[in-house]
């Protein structure tokens, strides 16, 4: 059944640097109450960048929230306003040092529906030139070369757990391979 809520009040309860979180109460269809808390984020860009022989260049870094080190394609935050193919297309430059003269959009993605706005748009880069990392300051990450029937296999054996990462690489790999189902 769908159900429609009103949002009767709303607090901010924490503006960080990244997200800001809220708290609303809201009415359901039915007359009831319930508090529905949510994070606010720009929203960001991954992109699939694809060499002439099928590779994928994806980076490495490390992921605070888990502890770890995770691979994942080259990603970045939208800043307030910005267009999300130019922040594609500045992610790219910055983290692989990769220039595309093609840049194709693939749509986009809503990682955590249930709490957070967040909006990740996706590219596929082909056509690839290299030059220089433009590594924001605190910004550690290496990049490595996967062939793209390889970066499917790993996603599809659950050795990548990034949800963008996954999703992009999917997308990809049925866009030039069939994706009959």
């Amino acid at each position: 059944m769908y159900q429609n809520e009103k949002q009767l009040s709303s607090e901010q309860i924490f503006d960080g640097i990244v997200v800001k979180l809220f708290k609303d109460e809201v009415e359901l269809d039915n007359g009831y109450k319930a508090t529905r808390e949510y994070i606010k984020h720009p929203g960001g860009v991954c992109v699939a960048a694809l060499d002439d022989e099928e590779n994928l260049y994806m980076v490495e870094q490390f992921r605070y929230p888990f502890g770890k080190v995770l691979t994942e394609v080259p990603a970045g935050k939208l800043e307030i306003g910005e267009d999300h193919r130019e922040c594609g297309i500045r992610e790219l430059k910055e983290e692989v040092g990769a220039t595309a003269e093609s840049f194709e959009y693939l749509g986009c993605l809503y990682p955590t529906v249930a709490y957070d706005t967040e909006i990740i748009h996706m590219y596929l880069a082909t056509k690839l030139s290299f030059g220089e990392q433009h590594l924001d300051e605190g910004e550690f990450l290496g990049v490595k070369k996967i062939p793209l029937k390889k970066a499917f296999e790993l996603v599809m054996n659950n050795e990548i757990p990034d949800s963008k990462t996954q999703m992009i690489i999917m997308k990809t790999y049925f866009k030039l391979h069939g994706g009959e189902i």
